[in-house]
């Protein structure tokens, strides 16, 4: 990502209910179409008990744009009616970063 300049990021935390059938393929459509979007910068998932998924974008304009992109909303509608019993999205600018890495 970019060092020392503020960029966003969007996170997704979420529980699903007991249907998840179709949510595995369309995750991985949204990624990769989320990763064409201008604006994007990186994707971080994990799931547990519960998902967190964070997007970093450069722009708020971009996540808006990804917010109301086609297919994203079909398949916000869809994890509403299907996959997720709860969900919570944060957007936070990022002021800053730095990482450990040991070799």
């Amino acid at each position: 990502m970019k060092n020392n300049i503020a960029y966003y990021a969007v996170i997704f935390t979420s529980t699903h209910s007991e249907n998840t059938e179709g949510y595995d393929d369309m995750a991985n459509q949204m990624e990769t179409l989320a990763k064409a979007q201008n604006g994007f910068l990186a994707i971080e998932s994990a799931r547990d008990s519960i998902g967190i998924t964070v997007s970093y974008w450069d722009s708020l304009e971009a996540i808006k744009n990804w917010k109301q992109q086609t297919n994203h909303l079909v398949a916000q509608q869809k994890g509403r009616q299907d996959w997720y019993n709860w969900y919570k999205v944060r957007i936070c600018k990022v002021e800053r970063e730095y990482e450990f890495f040991k070799d």
